[in-house]
């Protein structure tokens, strides 16, 4: 026969304004489609059938559905900064001037050479890829690997900036209802007439879901419940919002499109929600399945219910001469629908035995042939639907017979969308009488409370058979999950599955027989429903294929885990403002602008901007930080330390709690005291460290690390909220409450005295390891007498607000003892002197306290602290441990940072073995000479040895083992 291309209707299409024409452009090609189309219908209204090609053989692909399930009508669309990859046709809206690209296709959609594959698949059988990862490795480095790295992906990624908005927001209602078809309307309703607050959320821009299309009287209803919703004050109707992901709680994230793909609006273009809802009843409906027969997936081969929603809601024709192939009455629907616009509809092919239901009878009524016991061998075609083969269902696939065609209408039945349910937890059923999984009601997701707090309405509760009181069908659905039933090899070859990636039933048989019984194995050996779509019109079939191959019922096989989104979100809608400098917003401390004033180099620290050094007139960075460190050593110099963590911990518990989350007794610390403290993982590894001062009888400060503040409390709360919930312990993160100094130097006392403080700073009065508390300068302040730089110290914390205030007053008062502020890399420098470690650079995710000779801050009174156990266990003892030891280096240069020291010997890749590396390496202007500190094998014990440290020049440094403690091992200089 003679392909009809699919066409615009004369007449007829609920959802399109005739009156408006937009233009667009599909590869080049200038089109029109009307107000309201979607970019699929107005490409068939342009007689484009070939919208696509499957991602693996690289087969001519038409659309498949109608809506968010669609596998095969993928674009590029856009230019520039908006262009997005793999946009559905089915749901995105036709808007003014649109671009449209075809993809996974070269040169062209109509001339793809990559159409060979397609002859070539019985080279590329499920699991090739993974087998072509076995030996001989040089066969599949220089074949196969460059090919398939070359093929890998759909669509191309945008590279420019995205130029639009996006936005989220917050939502909070008992009652959210998800669907706003008839089922969900009217539990929109129920709920309302009940006085609560109930948000009903729609995925498309029409109300009423299939009722309009599928009913006379549809609309009327639809219409009539939107107008009673619409008028009360506690209902909430929301359009273009489709919900992705539903979690425990009644926590709810939908993405809702404002001015997709139309960027002249000037607001949004999406808005992510978060939405906390008393209780959930998803309303999703249900999604019609394919049929897998022979050569299923030529361009016209379509769900019939897609064939009737083009010509309703569109006013356009796949075609002008139908075959509607069924197991069900809902099918008959679209036999009817399909006549009532003009089209021939050649005859109903329904598998099975008898179709005596009032639409079949319908149907018989208009003369079209119903061919009961009947199934398609093959469909004929390449390019587009040309005709179809017909056989005896329960027989081989012999031919019984041909009729012309352009389109193929089919329906396997319908499986409810449970996605949601089952991402909170909620479990499934099978459904024998209907082959669907359904919501479990005896297994529902818990809530807070240990109730159910989600459930299940309409046909995405299995309730196929009305739709409140519309009629929907009559008859059970028959299983029918290969056409025909004893198909033999040759036709389940060319059954597809999944129509993106090219699986077909005789794919997942092969798994079966490969050993692949797991239906999560399975889907991974033959990417089974790992397309754009997550297997929304394949899952299912794949499913009973594979049960079928296994000898046992679909039950016994489960189910793939469904998982949020439910359609992609971009990264634009999860990111919205949380991009460009507000994607990680530079938190300043109060003397920023000070900082920056006095040509602070600045250097990132977590979040936070930090002085690196302040160079001075032609100082380079090197030359600044010397200045700094002998400054300080000499006289007397300030440091910005207010991005230190400070965290609260106050409560009757709180010395309990802190006991475990330190290596060392926090518990016994009298107030007005400070003690360092370590802090390790449940493995036993270092993971924080800080000075902790005792406020009162019940409350604690904790110092952190820059980067460690927000982390450090989240372990913190995850401790106490997942294993000691009942202690009455209560925490706070107030590191940007206050700002904090360092004031050191043989001068600190000498400068702060001339403050005019309340304060009695004196050794006597102020020891160090401890604080008190009053005001300097006429500022609260707490003056804690702590050092990090080995000098007589003082760190002052005051209100965040006056921070700036006693910088400046500090800087006023000290001029004439040279006061110099000193940057991030003079304290690193000044600290490695003494010997202090610094988290991050001395430990690394292995390391325990005892590789850093810090034995002295592990309690021997202690039962037990998080990590303890850890630490017992034998390779945490052994001798060979890479220890904590201070480099000398012999030829006086600076060994680099990270640098190993090697051993004799090689080890299995042929390198040498190494026994260490190089933690911190400074040079010292306190010492006029390069220190480091390095973690080596039983380092302690080997003092005066030496190793070497091959470069990537070629040459070796050498340097000698020492003790890590460089300046003042008396500690004589801290108290000034």
């Amino acid at each position: 026969m003679t392909h009809t291309a699919p066409y615009r209707l004369p007449q007829g299409g609920r959802l399109i304004d005739r009156a408006f024409q937009i233009p667009f452009r599909f590869d080049g090609r200038h089109l029109r489609g009307l107000q309201g189309d979607t970019l699929a219908s107005a490409m068939l209204a342009n007689g484009q059938m070939l919208m696509g090609r499957s991602f693996k053989y690289h087969r001519p692909r038409g659309p498949l559905a109608s809506g968010a399930e669609e596998p095969n009508a993928l674009f590029g669309l856009g230019q520039g900064g908006r262009f997005e990859p793999n946009q559905r046709a089915t749901t995105t809206t036709l808007q003014q001037g649109m671009v449209l690209g075809s993809q996974n296709c070269w040169p062209s959609l109509d001339a793809d050479i990559g159409a060979v594959n397609n002859w070539l698949s019985p080279l590329f059988p499920a699991g090739f890829y993974y087998k072509t990862f076995m030996h001989p490795r040089p066969f599949w480095k220089h074949v196969f690997e460059p090919i398939i790295r070359r093929s890998a992906g759909l669509g191309r990624a945008p590279t420019d900036p995205d130029p639009d908005r996006y936005e989220q927001a917050y939502g909070f209602a008992d009652l959210v209802v998800v669907g706003g078809g008839i089922a969900g309307l009217r539990a929109a309703q129920e709920a309302a007439d009940q006085g609560q607050s109930v948000l009903v959320l729609e995925q498309g821009p029409v109300w009423g879901g299939r009722t309009p299309v599928d009913h006379d009287t549809g609309a009327q209803v639809i219409d009539e419940l939107l107008a009673d919703l619409a008028a009360r004050e506690n209902v909430t109707l929301r359009r273009n919002t489709m919900a992705t992901g539903l979690y425990d709680h009644g926590y709810l994230i939908a993405r809702e499109a404002l001015a997709d793909h139309d960027p002249n609006q000037g607001i949004p273009r999406q808005r992510l929600w978060r939405i906390r809802a008393g209780h959930v009843i998803t309303a999703t409906g249900a999604l019609e399945r394919p049929l897998a027969f022979a050569c299923n997936d030529v361009p016209g081969v379509m769900l019939a219910s897609a064939v009737r929603d083009f010509i309703v809601d569109y006013g356009v024709a796949p075609g002008k001469r139908i075959v509607v192939v069924t197991n069900n009455d809902d099918a008959y629907r679209t036999a009817l629908t399909a006549h009532r616009a003009g089209l021939e509809v050649v005859a109903v092919i329904d598998a099975r035995d008898t179709a005596d239901g009032d639409l079949a009878q319908a149907v018989r009524a208009l003369d079209i042939p119903v061919l009961t016991r009947t199934g398609i061998a093959k469909v004929k075609g390449g390019r587009h639907v040309e005709g179809v083969v017909l056989c005896r269902q329960q027989g081989d696939g012999q031919p019984t017979g041909t009729l012309d065609c352009d389109v193929v209408a089919m329906s396997g039945g319908w499986s409810p969308v449970v996605h949601l349910w089952s991402h909170c937890g909620g479990k499934l059923l099978w459904d024998e009488a209907e082959a669907m999984f359904r919501p479990d009601p005896e297994r529902p997701p818990r809530g807070a409370d240990g109730q159910g707090n989600v459930s299940v309405t309409g046909a995405a509760n299995g309730d196929l058979r009305s739709a409140g009181d519309l009629e929907r069908g009559e008859a059970v659905t028959m299983p029918v999950w290969v056409m025909p039933q004893n198909a033999p090899y040759k036709l389940r070859a060319k059954m597809w599955l999944d129509f993106q990636n090219d699986v077909k039933v005789s794919d997942v048989e092969l798994a079966a027989r490969e050993g692949y019984a797991s239906v999560e194995h399975t889907k991974r050996y033959t990417t089974l429903g790992m397309a754009t779509d997550q297997g929304k019109v394949s899952n299912i079939n794949g499913l009973a294929v594979l049960s079928n191959a296994l000898s046992q019922p679909i039950p016994a096989t489960g189910t793939t885990t469904f998982r949020p989104p439910y359609t992609p979100l971009t990264l634009a809608t999860i990111a919205a403002d949380a991009r460009g400098e507000a994607f990680q917003p530079i938190r300043k401390t109060p003397m920023h602008d000070w900082h920056q004033g006095h040509g602070a180099s600045w250097e990132p620290v977590g979040h936070w901007r930090r002085p690196y050094c302040y160079p001075r007139g032609g100082e380079d960075r090197h030359q600044a930080v010397n200045r700094e460190i002998l400054a300080v050593r000499r006289g007397v110099g300030t440091l910005d330390a207010s991005t230190l963590g400070k965290i609260v911990v106050k409560g009757p518990d709180a010395g309990k709690l802190l006991d475990m989350l330190y290596t060392n007794m926090m518990s016994t610390l009298p107030v007005g005291k400070c003690r360092y403290g370590l802090m390790c993982s449940e493995n036993g590894f270092l993971m924080d460290d800080g000075v902790v001062a005792r406020l009162s009888e019940d409350s604690w400060l904790c110092h952190t690390t820059t980067g460690g503040a927000d982390r450090i409390h989240g372990h913190m709360e995850d401790w106490l909220q997942t294993e000691w919930w009942d202690w009455q312990v209560y925490t706070a993160n107030l590191t940007e409450q206050y700002a904090q100094i360092a004031v050191a130097g043989p001068k600190a006392r000498e400068l702060l005295q001339r403050l005019d403080g309340d304060i009695d700073l004196s050794q006597e009065a102020l020891p160090f390891m401890t604080w008190a508390e009053g005001h300097l300068a006429g500022i609260p302040a707490r003056i804690y007498r702590i050092s990090f730089s080995g000098e007589l110290s003082y760190e002052i914390a005051v209100p965040a607000g006056r921070g700036l205030d006693l910088w400046d007053k500090l800087h006023e008062a000290g001029r004439d003892l040279g006061i110099t502020p000193y940057g991030t890399e003079a304290m690193h420098v000044m600290r490695a002197e003494k010997g202090f470690i610094m988290i991050g650079d001395e430990t690394d995710g292995t390391i325990i306290p005892q590789d850093l000779g810090l034995n002295w801050a592990i309690s021997k009174k202690k039962a037990d602290y998080i990590g303890k156990r850890a630490q017992a266990r034998s390779f945490m003892k052994e001798r060979a441990r890479w220890q904590l030891v201070g480099l000398e280096s012999l030829d006086n240069r600076v060994i680099p940072d990270g640098a190993y020291a090697v051993d004799e010997g090689h080890n299995a890749n042929g390198q040498r073995k190494t026994q260490g590396r190089v933690t911190s390496s400074y040079y010292s202007p306190t010492l006029d000479r390069p220190i480091a500190m390095a973690l080596v094998r039983h380092g302690p014990e080997r003092m005066g040895q030496e190793l070497e440290f091959p470069m990537p020049s070629g040459e070796v440094m050498k340097a000698r083992i020492v003790d890590p403690v460089f300046y003042d091992k008396e500690g004589s200089r801290l108290n000034g």
